[in-house]
């Protein structure tokens, strides 16, 4: 797949110029599927939230984008359906919209349902991350941002990239996002690290990594 991986959405016109760039045509003549599942792993509220986002009503644009569709891919009513059912509608879409929430359940849903398995397959599919749908990409997310925990303990993600990400840097929303914070971070993830704010983004193609912003951002390397 080809990786578009923000921290705040698709929030200004360098990042946007970024997926047009990575779908090769408007984003008016392309199709999407929102996947929300991350928002469950978090705490009370999220219904109201998950909602929001669904309807393009939050501060970090992802659906609301103008794409020629969008539809909703649940990941946790996967399993229960058959998968010539679901799996045709993912290899014809052009980007998935991954939200943020509680990036390990949102691993272990990706496993259990089957995605992760369909990502190698993806080659022309632009992966469209946000917080945790960013961050799951990763070998490690560090301990910092455990909050579901895998009944088999750990803090991997998917490892589809060799870097992890520290997202929300110095928003006034996380005060636990500060610089000072992500270097704490980086000192115990044992892979290089990106700092990012709401107005950055990492790029993945063919292996290639490039950041993208009108913000600000640190990698912290080894």
């Amino acid at each position: 797949m080809k990786l578009l991986l923000t921290s705040g959405g698709v929030s200004n016109r360098t990042i946007r110029d970024a997926l047009v760039d990575m779908l090769g045509r408007p984003i008016a003549e392309s199709t999407a599927l929102c996947i929300p599942t991350a928002m469950y792993g978090v705490l009370p509220g999220t219904a109201v939230m998950t909602w929001r986002q669904i309807a393009g009503q939050t501060p970090t644009p992802l659906v609301e984008l103008g794409w020629k569709s969008v539809g909703m891919l649940e990941l946790t009513a996967l399993p229960s359906i058959d998968r010539e059912n679901w799996i045709p509608l993912v290899q014809e879409t052009d980007a998935l919209l991954v939200c943020g929430g509680d990036v390990l359940y949102l691993h272990h849903w990706m496993r259990e349902s089957g995605l992760a398995d369909l990502f190698p397959s993806l080659s022309e599919t632009v992966y469209v991350g946000l917080s945790a749908g960013s961050m799951v990409m990763a070998p490690h997310v560090g301990q910092e941002f455990v909050g579901w925990k895998p009944a088999a303990g750990g803090d991997s993600g998917l490892g589809l990239v060799d870097f992890s990400i520290f997202p929300h840097l110095d928003n006034a929303e996380c005060p636990d996002n500060t610089m000072a914070d992500a270097e704490r971070w980086a000192e115990r993830i044992p892979v290089p690290g990106y700092a990012v704010d709401d107005d950055t983004a990492i790029t993945v193609v063919d292996g290639a990594v490039e950041v993208v912003s009108e913000g600000h951002w640190k990698l912290f390397d080894r």
